[in-house]
């Protein structure tokens, strides 16, 4: 039964990406999301893990300290920040550096949020909500100020003026910007 129910809940949060990806013009990426939770490596410890009202991940980390099936999601989907963490040359913290992300990205990064939370918490959901998840991080992510400032800038404009606005802003303004990663512009 879990494995079922783990399936419909992955398949629906892909569709509401999907969705959302097509809403701002992302067709490829609303259609590639998050493709690796249907990987043996992933799949199998979502339905092992499977509560309905979080990620699994977060429980095989509790049991086991880390998530196997974390890890190798991360690297293989440009929409999350730990993906765009590198060797650091310069001797940061632990020796790693975190890269900007390109906008494209963000967006998704936004837009994969939005699912969750909608998956997670159903009709509790309100636009506020994936700026309260982000909130609640422990500790400051290890995330490149450019990729910070737009995603927490996109989180507050989804909360004060909703998704269809955010949407709006995000297709015609956010990614039609010239000022790319590279110049670290905020827009």
């Amino acid at each position: 039964m879990k494995v079922w129910k783990h399936f419909k809940t992955i398949t629906y949060h892909k569709w509401l990406v999907l969705r959302g990806c097509f809403a701002i013009g992302l067709y490829r990426q609303g259609i590639l999301h998050d493709l690796s939770k249907y990987s043996p490596t992933e799949f199998i410890v979502g339905a092992c893990y499977y509560q309905g009202n979080r990620s699994p991940n977060n429980a095989e980390r509790e049991r086991k300290g880390y998530s196997t099936a974390w890890m190798h999601h991360k690297g293989r989907n440009k929409h999350h920040y730990e993906y765009w963490i590198d060797y650091s040359l310069q001797g940061g913290p632990g020796g790693m550096a975190p890269a900007p992300m390109p906008r494209k990205y963000i967006a998704e990064m936004v837009i994969d949020r939005i699912a969750a939370c909608k998956v997670y918490l159903g009709d509790a959901y309100t636009d506020a909500s994936p700026l309260a998840y982000y909130q609640m991080g422990r500790d400051p992510a290890p995330m490149h100020e450019f990729t910070r400032k737009n995603l927490e800038k996109l989180l507050k404009m989804l909360a004060e003026k909703g998704e269809q606005d955010t949407f709006a802003y995000m297709k015609n303004i956010f990614l039609q910007s010239h000022s790319d990663t590279r110049k670290n512009k905020i827009q």
